[in-house]
């Protein structure tokens, strides 16, 4: 499992949310709540089909053939759904992972 779908199956669960406010009992804004944050921002705006289809295919881990089967799309289709949240996803981490290394850095 990479980063990703890590990241996503901990939010959409709702483990993220409780290990974030036990990790941060403070008001900075570490990495794991700007995660939490940012994802939330970003799930909040999704349609309710699209979130389906995160779900289902990171949480489920439905592949798109299943997916495509299941809602009488192409994979395609699926693919233009999910991929943009997903490359959203990505870049979520990979700011806090560089907004970490850079306060370790000034540390």
């Amino acid at each position: 499992m990479n980063k990703t779908e890590f990241n996503i199956r901990l939010y959409l669960s709702g483990v993220m949310e409780s290990w974030t406010d036990r990790i941060d009992s403070t008001n900075q804004l570490t990495p794991q709540r700007f995660i939490f944050n940012a994802m939330t921002e970003l799930f909040n705006s999704l349609s309710d089909d699209d979130l389906e289809l995160i779900r289902l295919r990171y949480v489920e881990r439905m592949t798109l053939s299943e997916l495509s089967s299941r809602y009488l799309l192409n994979e395609r289709t699926i693919r233009n759904h999910t991929n943009p949240t997903i490359k959203q996803v990505k870049d979520i981490i990979q700011q806090a992972t560089e907004q970490s290394q850079h306060a370790r850095e000034v540390d």
